[in-house]
């Protein structure tokens, strides 16, 4: 899909992802089941994202005859979920790589101010020689995965895609533009923010409903 961000924004269009984020915002959709599309949509819009993973030549033995075949080059992955809704996306994205290590960075949102404020961080090590994937159901206002681009790159990790299943316009744009060497996924992108600075139409606060918790 064309979008106006730059050209290190993806916005996705698969129609599969489209019916999967619709029954994500139903309200009447319950935690389990919500819970699984989470994991679902992470596990599709991780195929998209990782689709320039490099591979290398290895041989092997078919039950017919050796042949050449492609592989994955190197196991240097990370996934860096952004607590704590960004947990429900971790499960579909291992399922693809499943010798990505994880790690985390814990953020919550000031009600008064908006602003993102950091109580955790721990990236695996090396973090400079990986491949990061950030992910976060929501980008709002962009604070959050400003700062955590930040705290990773204060820890040396420079190759970032950030994952994320619906975004506001005004944060997207903003993000895209203070991190223009970070690639950005977006399952589908939303009217804007309303001014208590809520996705609109959302889903709703993604981390209460994937957890089962008000």
């Amino acid at each position: 899909m064309d979008n106006n961000f730059g050209p290190n924004v993806h916005i996705m269009d698969h129609p599969l992802l489209t019916h999967k984020i619709s029954l994500l915002r139903d309200k009447h959709t319950g935690t389990n089941e919500f819970r699984k599309l989470v994991e679902e949509i992470g596990m599709l819009m991780g195929f998209e994202a990782l689709s320039d993973l490099p591979v290398q030549d290895v041989e092997i033995e078919t039950p017919i005859e050796k042949t050449t075949v492609k592989m994955l080059a190197g196991r240097k992955l990370a996934i860096v979920p952004i607590l704590r809704a960004g947990l429900g996306m971790v499960s579909g994205l291992t399922s693809l790589v499943p010798s990505a290590k994880i790690g985390h960075i814990g953020m919550y949102r000031d009600p008064d101010s908006h602003e993102p404020i950091e109580y955790f961080c721990k990236l695996p090590d090396p973090i400079e020689e990986r491949l990061i994937v950030l992910c976060d159901p929501m980008l709002a206002t962009g604070g959050s995965a400003i700062d955590a681009i930040h705290q990773i790159w204060k820890h040396g990790g420079r190759k970032i895609k950030f994952i994320c299943i619906i975004a506001a316009p005004e944060g997207l744009k903003k993000a895209a533009r203070a991190c223009p060497d970070v690639q950005f996924y977006v399952g589908n992108l939303d009217r804007c923010l309303n001014e208590n600075a809520y996705i609109c139409p959302g889903l709703g606060d993604a981390g209460d409903r994937i957890f089962g918790t008000k």
